[in-house]
């Protein structure tokens, strides 16, 4: 074969590589809709997207990770079609330009808690006396690193706020994220706090409750449209059937208070 039908032969594959590779990428993107997620509304989103997979057929792909990894990672020009932030957060990111202006609107509002294994004696942390005892008495702790959860950033200000940060930190076991209190209820760690979302959906622990006040915390989770969306349409539809009767009943029952 001589040069010139050698060059446009290869011409030809490398158009057909590149023409595979776009249809490729579009079957890709078109499996679904891309949705990044703070973990504290795993339990209720997983469950009314597997939901609306099913009533509609639309694959709703989540990834789950820790707040302070989530920010890092729109930071670095992370691509989906929806984020799920708290509110203060979700603010932060239309101000850098990661989630699109006029989007958001909440998905519910959750506590801060503490629990013990199940069958373990309950505590009593209904004033923050109380707290600060039954955290002074513990063998062991375990939170999210304050780097990488909401609740973990507000727990270690609360044990500053009460001057035992010092007398506990040898006791304490900080996670990386996910559901942290599975050590609870392994036996290793004798008490963990967490948004009560993340505290539910773990077998062999109990919730005690909330902190109480002023040491409580709440916070609003909000979705929005990214702003480097590609299936903008998908995600509007998606978006209106989680204002529904039927997500509003999931999250209820996932330990959220909903608008």
């Amino acid at each position: 074969m001589g040069r010139a039908p050698a060059i446009r032969m290869a011409a030809r594959l490398a158009g057909a590589l590149l023409v595979s590779a776009t249809l490729a990428a579009g079957a890709s993107h078109a499996a679904g809709l891309t949705v990044y997620s703070a973990g504290a509304v795993k339990a209720a989103l997983a469950e009314a997207a597997a939901n609306y997979e099913k009533s509609t057929g639309q694959h709703v792909a989540v990834d789950y990770v820790p707040v302070g990894t989530l920010m890092r990672g729109l930071e670095q020009g992370a691509q989906q079609d929806a984020i799920v932030l708290s509110a203060e957060q979700m603010a932060q990111a239309e101000q850098k330009g990661w989630a699109m202006p006029g989007s958001s609107f909440a998905l519910g509002t959750v506590a801060v808690g503490l629990a013990v294994r199940e069958g373990a004696p309950i505590p009593d942390i209904s004033t923050p006396d109380k707290l600060k005892q039954t955290l002074l008495a513990a063998r062991s702790i375990t939170y999210v690193a304050p780097d990488k959860g909401t609740s973990g950033k507000h727990f270690a200000g609360v044990v500053q706020q009460m001057g035992i940060a010092d007398a506990l930190k040898a006791r304490t076991v900080l996670a990386d994220g996910g559901y942290a209190l599975e050590p609870v209820a392994r036996g290793e760690v004798e008490i963990g706090v967490q948004q009560i979302t993340e505290i539910l959906p773990v077998k062999g622990i109990r919730l005690v409750g909330p902190l109480p006040a002023p040491f409580g915390k709440t916070t609003v989770y909000a979705i929005a449209l990214s702003a480097n969306a590609k299936s903008v349409a998908e995600a509007t539809a998606f978006f209106t059937y989680l204002r529904s009767a039927e997500v509003r009943r999931i999250f209820v029952a996932k330990g959220f208070q909903v608008p």
